[in-house]
């Protein structure tokens, strides 16, 4: 188990995008481990928490994330398509 670890530290650190498929997700994630479950850059996860589009927690200077959290997060924003009608900003006269 420590053998796996010690691989994804190494993963992390030399900016490797994605996480082994047998490598088990910490509960509570950093930075750049948060960019390897979501395979997106740093900078992006940093511009999201500036806007306050992702869930996040900040522990003195550091950023925090939890698995459970992040993961109800992204459920929420599941995108489908064509199932439910699109809100219309105007109206037309027929719908008066």
């Amino acid at each position: 188990m420590e053998n796996k670890k010690t691989n994804l530290n190494k993963q992390i650190e030399k900016g490797s995008t994605s996480i082994p498929e047998n490598t088990k997700i910490p509960e509570i994630m950093d930075v750049k481990q948060l960019a390897q479950y979501l395979r997106i850059g740093k900078s992006k996860i940093y511009n999201m928490i500036r806007h306050k589009k992702i869930p996040a927690s900040r522990i003195g200077r550091q950023y925090r994330f939890s698995k459970e959290v992040i993961d109800h997060w992204l459920k929420e924003r599941i995108i489908t398509t064509g199932q439910e009608p699109q809100p219309t900003l105007f109206e037309t006269k027929e719908e008066k």
